[in-house]
């Protein structure tokens, strides 16, 4: 294949396994509170302390630092929403709006760091236990994500859905954006731990994008920790799934293959930019403080799935109106 060595049926299999592990534990962990609790809490307590010491040491392919920092800041972001979801004071703050954006943007920013890092290394080997080429396709890809992090847009937007799973919804976050995201992130699993790619990029962005579309609308940032977090804490356990195990698939190491997806993933994020700087340009909004994309039907079918039009309390009566008044 043109991105992977020989797939066998078994993997695939496999794949698909993974895949649906991360959406329905994405379900259990978004819908009821204990399921939050014990997978974003407790679990991770139980591992820190007694499991990734040992499985995620410096001689593993999940011992870097990027690993670490990722994991944590993927519970961070799943924490935070929580706060957000579960306590109407903290979602009455304002300011802690800012938060989603923020965990979001650091997430972009580590990956972009760690490509720029890989492209100035000059590597074609062995490099923490994965197999690394570096190339110009490490910059562009690189440049792809800092697009796609400062088209982030319209967290003040961000309010939580008012059905039994309190999801966090944030409107603004439609599917064009999600695609380039997708692009971006994939390529750079790819061109940083591309023998890792096959579950670590595309079933785990597939496994968020799918209920992003077709289970949750509005609610992909929640849906992108949640199955973030729960394949870190995983592959930190258990790195040679994605290493020495049977179910394992390389990427075809190629330069041409390293090169047209980080091309793919530049591209997109380019025009998801252009795209908003004529929104904002054409309908004079501020992008720090409006929410752009209000007009589009489907920021307007969102905000209508998920607003209560019997909500009694002042506070979320209030909060109705406003919203109504962008459908």
């Amino acid at each position: 294949m043109f991105l992977y060595e020989s797939i066998p049926w078994y993997s695939w299999v496999m794949w698909f396994v993974v895949l649906g592990a991360l959406i329905g534990l994405n379900e259990v962990t978004r819908r009821w509170k204990w399921g939050g609790i014990s997978f974003f809490i407790i679990l991770p307590i139980i591992l820190t302390l007694f499991v990734w010491p040992t499985t995620a040491g410096g001689d593993s392919s999940t011992g870097t630092w990027f690993h670490w920092v990722k994991v944590y800041s993927a519970l961070a972001g799943c924490l935070g929403f929580m706060a957000i979801r579960y306590f109407p004071k903290v979602a009455k703050i304002k300011w802690v709006l800012i938060f989603p954006a923020a965990i979001l943007a650091i997430n972009i920013l580590e990956a972009c760091i760690r490509d720029f890092q890989v492209g100035a290394m000059g590597a074609d080997g062995i490099v923490d236990g994965v197999y690394m080429l570096s190339g110009p396709w490490n910059w562009m890809n690189g440049v792809a994500g800092l697009i796609n992090l400062i088209t982030i847009c319209g967290w003040f937007g961000i309010f939580v859905s008012r059905d039994k799973s309190k999801d966090m919804i944030w409107p603004d976050m439609l599917w064009f954006w999600i695609i380039a995201y997708d692009l971006w992130n994939f390529a750079y699993v790819y061109n940083c731990v591309g023998d890792h790619s096959f579950y670590a990029g595309a079933a785990l962005l597939i496994g968020c994008t799918i209920p992003a579309f077709f289970i949750k609308k509005g609610a992909w940032l929640q849906h992108r920790a949640h199955t973030l977090a729960l394949w870190m804490m995983f592959t930190m356990a258990v790195p040679m799934f994605v290493t020495d195990s049977m179910f394992a698939v390389n990427s075809s190491r190629s330069a041409t293959a390293l090169f047209v997806v980080s091309a793919l993933a530049l591209a997109a994020n380019i025009a998801v930019l252009v795209f908003q700087i004529y929104t904002i340009a054409k309908r004079r909004l501020n992008p720090l403080t409006d929410q752009l994309y209000t007009w589009l039907p489907q920021y307007k079918a969102v905000v209508a799935a998920n607003i209560s039009p019997d909500a009694q309390d002042s506070d979320v009566h209030e909060e109705v109106v406003e919203l109504k008044k962008l459908v």
